[in-house]
């Protein structure tokens, strides 16, 4: 009996199955969770990467990974420009890149200003540039963009600064770059002159600082070949079919991205040192547009990513503007001739004479011919939206939550269905109207965007680029070296000819 007690005892005693499972359930309740937490990423992830297509293979994205445009077309541009010119909507779609391209003026309409709020940045793209840009107005929505939009027309409209800006330039023509093409009797690289030129003329206007880029010694400023850089590498970002790529070298340093790091902080470095000297000499009773924000603004670091902001849109677009202008001028002599016969009538045929502001309106046909130039090669080629909602575009094309929307000027310029079958010619002549200048839709030329976010610097740029050509083409013959005439560009946030400018410089005799 007392055997058969103990024998019961040590089977109440003994673990059930039970016990066992409710001591195994908060294991097992983990196990199943991090299971379908990992099952549900995999999941996400393989839904994302299909929403990509980054194993696309249409005929556009094959030819787009394999590179097999390159022998067809010297810059991606023009291949893009190609498809476009050959899609009956004018719109393709780069599937790798999740990428919307069109060069349809209704789109550009739609996209700038009808259904404006659908279309911001983006953070995808705020994520790309941020590095550089931070939040300058070129790579902000909401509050912020309106803040700085609002500072910068009040400021950039104004008669003063408008004189201001024209006193700085003409006295940077006169005594800077005038010596520097007077002096040299060889070859020299013209589109690294005129960005020098950019460079001291924005830092004078924005700053109050004269970097001293363009003098005769030609020194190399560190900034200005920081700020390429990183421009540059910044760009790449923009165009790889795999983000998750430039993301992993800059976590870790790697590559291209420890490049755009270090060149980074060289502008960072530079930019800050200009804020603290402007601080410390004071910017209440200065005319440039630094002391101008920061009147309104205490945090240098939002200071900083203005002083960038600045240079980008002072300095190579200018530069990028008078390279292609004078490109164009070196095969088309007679509109060289007009120029100066223009310039004549209006200045009188002194070659010395530097125009006046009213000169410079009253010059219709040079009006007409940066304008073309613009037209054929516009600073900024291309500009992309991320869309924050569904929406259909008026060509049709449907553009799902997310996706990267970019109008394409460069392509638009070239479409015979826009500007006719002469499209591809530099004929100022299509601006003009009985000898007068005549704008057209900015829809159809969005080269200074259109709509609310239509370009602030708009007369300013238009006015450098009109006054340094002009004083140039009166003092100069200026003919390109070599028989390459092939426009090919170099990757960056603005239009850079790959390989420069090489040019031969000779003073034009007077009668």
């Amino acid at each position: 009996m007392k055997e058969r007690r103990d024998q019961f005892g040590k089977c109440c005693n003994a673990p059930s199955a039970s016990d066992h499972l409710l001591h195994s359930l908060p294991t097992l309740v983990s196990i199943l969770f991090f299971s379908f937490t990992a099952a549900f990423t995999v999941f996400s992830f393989s839904l994302f990467i299909l929403r990509l297509r980054p194993c696309c293979n249409c005929p556009i994205c094959h030819s787009y990974l394999s590179s097999t445009w390159l022998a067809s077309f010297p810059n991606l541009s023009d291949w893009y420009a190609h498809l476009l010119s050959h899609s009956p909507t004018a719109t393709i779609t780069i599937h790798v890149l999740s990428n919307i391209l069109t060069a349809n003026p209704d789109n550009v309409h739609h996209i700038l200003k009808t259904n404006f709020h659908n279309y911001p940045k983006g953070k995808p793209f705020s994520s790309i540039l941020g590095d550089l840009l931070g939040h300058g107005i070129f790579n902000v929505d909401g509050h912020s963009w309106t803040f700085q939009r609002k500072m910068a027309s009040l400021e950039l409209g104004s008669l003063s600064v408008r004189s201001h800006a024209f006193h700085i330039l003409t006295s940077q023509i006169q005594t800077r770059l005038l010596p520097i093409l007077c002096s040299n009797h060889g070859m020299l690289d013209l589109q690294d002159i005129f960005k020098r030129f950019s460079f001291d003329n924005i830092c004078r206007f924005s700053f109050g600082l004269d970097p001293g880029c363009l003098s005769l010694s030609l020194p190399i400023s560190e900034f200005a070949v920081a700020f390429d850089l990183a421009s540059r590498l910044s760009a790449e970002r923009a165009i790889t079919p795999y983000p998750v790529m430039w993301r992993i070298k800059r976590l870790f340093g790697l590559g291209s991205e420890r490049k755009l790091s270090d060149a980074i902080k060289m502008v960072d470095d530079l930019a800050m040192e200009v804020i603290r000297h402007r601080r410390e000499i004071g910017f209440s009773h200065r005319n440039d547009l630094l002391s101008r924000f920061m009147a309104s603004i205490d945090d240098d670091r939002y200071l900083r990513d203005i002083v960038v902001s600045f240079l980008l849109a002072g300095r190579d677009t200018v530069a990028s503007a008078l390279t292609s202008f004078f490109w164009l001028l070196s095969q088309n002599p007679e509109v060289e001739d007009e120029i100066l016969a223009e310039s004549d009538r209006v200045m009188g045929p002194d070659p010395d004479a530097l125009p006046s502001f009213d000169n410079l309106k009253d010059m219709q046909y040079l009006h007409a011919a940066v304008y073309e130039n613009l037209r054929l090669f516009p600073p900024v080629q291309f500009d992309s939206k991320f869309a924050e909602e569904d929406d259909i575009l008026p060509d049709g094309t449907f553009v799902q939550k997310g996706t990267r929307v970019t109008y394409h000027p460069y392509a638009m310029g070239r479409m015979d269905r826009i500007w006719g079958s002469d499209c591809l010619q530099f004929k100022p002549e299509r601006w003009l109207k009985n000898g007068s200048f005549a704008p057209v839709n900015p829809f159809k030329f969005p080269v200074f965007q259109a709509g609310l976010r239509v370009c602030l610097g708009k007369e300013l740029a238009v006015m450098d680029v009109k006054c340094t050509a002009v004083v140039l083409i009166r003092k100069f013959k200026i003919r390109l070296v070599g028989t390459d005439r092939v426009a090919r560009f170099a990757p960056g946030l603005t239009a850079s000819w790959r390989g420069g400018l090489p040019v031969r410089i000779e003073q034009r005799t007077t009668s």
